[in-house]
């Protein structure tokens, strides 16, 4: 049994919570694919492969659970989908997770795992007193590989 099955069984319990095969299955799809901020519905997508009988409704209700105890990050983009990534808790991670960089050309959304903000943050409690605990930056713009093709594009014409 992995280290993060362990620990993620061990969490339900002390929540007073059942562990299920349909829960361990979600958490570890969601752990496999770290850094990729996926849907419910890419998750149901992976998750089917193990469990066909499962259904969408359950992987919801979980994501949902999982988010409640901070296993799950919620990401929103301002496209209309709400994606998922393993959290800063289950992951063992102190501080500010990542930013993200999202390409308005093909959709990809890439981690930037610098945080460059905590001198701001430091300024901006100094000047206001207000305690910052955490923040979420999101780049729009245009990756490398789509920035490539505009270029050899442009160069054709």
């Amino acid at each position: 049994m992995s280290a993060d099955r362990e620990k993620f069984i061990g969490m339900l319990k002390d929540k007073g919570l059942k562990v299920t095969r349909q829960r361990l299955a979600i958490l570890e799809v969601l752990t496999e694919q770290d850094g990729r901020h996926m849907t419910t519905e890419d998750i149901y997508d992976l998750v089917r492969k193990e469990f066909p009988e499962i259904g969408i409704a359950t992987v919801y209700r979980t994501v949902q659970l999982l988010l409640e105890m901070q296993l799950v990050d919620r990401i929103e983009l301002n496209d209309g989908c709400v994606r998922y990534e393993i959290g800063r808790q289950f992951s063992g991670e102190e501080g500010h997770y990542h930013h993200h960089l999202v390409c308005k050309s093909c959709g990809k959304i890439l981690s930037f795992d610098e945080d460059l903000l905590d001198e701001l943050e430091r300024q901006i409690e100094k000047k206001t007193g207000f305690q910052i605990w955490d923040h979420e930056l999101k780049f729009y713009g245009m990756c490398k590989d789509c920035v490539q093709d505009r270029n050899k594009c442009a160069e054709h014409t």
